[in-house]
């Protein structure tokens, strides 16, 4: 799971308007991807894809306020752990990310290899400034690799094949451009097992202007959050002080990729990045000495801004779910009633990654015995003798209870149409106090299966 859990206000959809363009709709980003082999044998097992594009760049033309969220496993891939230095800090200009190649399990060469990506992209960049003098030459912005993100997914335990990653980060760098079409293949650069593009794009009206969030992300297998592998990268052209953009993302971040299950496990790599580069010139969020009025102006931007931000990595989020290795079923996991919200969301883990309840969705089995004894065993308080598990198709208030107070409210042939659908909720009240927790989920199928026993070759 993602770091820190921060606990915030429900989610509620803010006026928005979906556009195209993803990363690069907000103003001043840049980005390209190029093919530079770097596993010549694809891009994830069974996954035929052929010659594909595996290295990416996302760029911002002026410094940008930087937010990051990374696993939490203890296994942490090398290039986590230069991100996660730099997106301690205020500022950061570009993101080079790779696919095919976890350089995870790779000791201090994997080190040495990840800061290696960002010096040598930080060189590509400044030739390409030099060459068409497109950025601002204020020393200031010159920040160096300490301004750039590094991130890579794919096989872990193999070393980067670094001429090839070098030759890449070179071709790539003069293709940069903002356009939909750039995006959309920085969006398949980056996958490895998945099957379909992940990408949104949205603009709101913050202080009278508008202001664009654009997001990208990759992950069908190993995702338990703290998600080979789950990244996302944002872009907004908001105006925002770091801390306050650190927080709006790990709020964001709980609300959402903290919030999804496919598989139940934690990957080396995960990471969320998020970059601001206040191109919209709207109100300055986070500013601390600022006169009353313009105070209260940015706290209504700070949470129009915070709406729309949960509003784009919860889409992403169950666009990961909705694409896991062999899924059949997104199930919509609703847990209310629990002594407080802690004890919520171990009752929903514990159902959602219990491999007996999954079987049964992907059969279209409302097995409501499963989810009991799953429940039973979470870290949660739980009394049998009280508590209701329903089923509903998706966000419709009519609630068939399979189980209720002990006993079984209806036979188990009428709730089945319901789990047959491709999508359905499953409501569970533990009628024990206030806490509530809502996760999405999916099914164990025999594909995943045949996808995962593995061959030798898996990326």
């Amino acid at each position: 799971m993602f770091q820190p859990h921060v606990r915030s206000s429900r989610n509620r959809r803010p006026h928005l308007k979906i556009i195209s363009g993803s990363i690069c709709a907000p103003r001043g980003f840049k980005c390209a991807a190029v093919f530079c082999d770097i596993k010549k044998l694809g891009t994830g097992k069974g996954s035929d894809k052929g010659r594909k594009d595996d290295l990416a760049l996302i760029v911002s033309d002026v410094p940008a306020a930087v937010a990051g969220m990374f696993t939490t496993n203890q296994v942490c891939a090398a290039p986590v752990k230069v991100s996660r230095r730099v997106a301690a800090k205020k500022f950061a200009r570009a993101i080079v990310v790779n696919s095919g190649n976890a350089n995870a399990a790779t000791g201090n060469q994997g080190l040495r290899d990840a800061e290696a990506m960002a010096r040598i992209t930080v060189a590509a960049l400044s030739e390409r400034r030099s060459q068409r003098d497109l950025a601002v030459r204020d020393r200031r912005y010159n920040i160096g690799e300490r301004g750039v993100l590094v991130c890579s997914t794919g096989r872990i335990g193999m070393i980067m094949p670094m001429r090839n990653v070098a030759r890449g980060i070179r071709a790539c760098a003069p293709l940069l451009a903002r356009s939909t079409s750039s995006s959309r293949r920085v969006a398949e650069a980056i996958m490895t097992s998945d099957t379909r593009r992940k990408e949104i794009a949205v603009e709101c009206k913050i202080d009278n202007r508008i202001v664009r969030i654009g997001g990208i992300a990759k992950g069908a297998g190993m995702i338990q959050p703290g998600m080979a592998t789950m990244l996302a990268f944002i872009t907004s052209d908001i105006a925002m002080e770091p801390r306050a953009l650190k927080r709006a993302l790990k709020i964001a971040v709980e609300q959402s990729f903290n919030r999804i299950t496919v598989d139940g496990d934690m990957s080396t790599n995960d990471s969320v990045i998020m970059l601001a580069n206040g191109m919209a010139q709207s109100v300055f969020v986070g500013r601390r000495s600022s006169p009353p009025a313009a105070t209260t102006a940015a706290k209504m931007a700070a949470l129009q801004f915070q709406r729309a931000l949960n509003f784009v990595c919860l889409e992403l989020a169950k666009m990961i779910v909705r694409d896991g290795e062999g899924v059949s079923r997104f199930v919509t996991l609703k847990i209310r009633g629990a002594r407080n919200d802690r004890e919520a969301e171990a009752a929903a883990r514990a159902v959602a990654n219990s491999s007996l309840v999954r079987t049964s969705w992907c059969g279209g089995d409302p097995n409501w015995g499963r989810i009991l004894c799953a429940l039973g065993y979470s870290s949660a308080k739980v009394n049998e003798a009280i508590v209701d598990v329903g089923y509903s198709r998706p966000n419709e208030r009519k609630i068939r209870w399979g189980f209720r107070r002990g006993q079984e409210a209806e036979p188990l042939r009428r709730l089945s149409p319901i789990v047959a659908e491709k999508e359905f909720d499953i409501h569970v009240d533990l009628r024990l106090g206030r806490g509530e927790f809502t996760m999405f989920a999916s099914d164990l199928t025999e594909d995943y299966v045949t996808f995962n026993k593995g061959d030798g070759i898996g990326g």
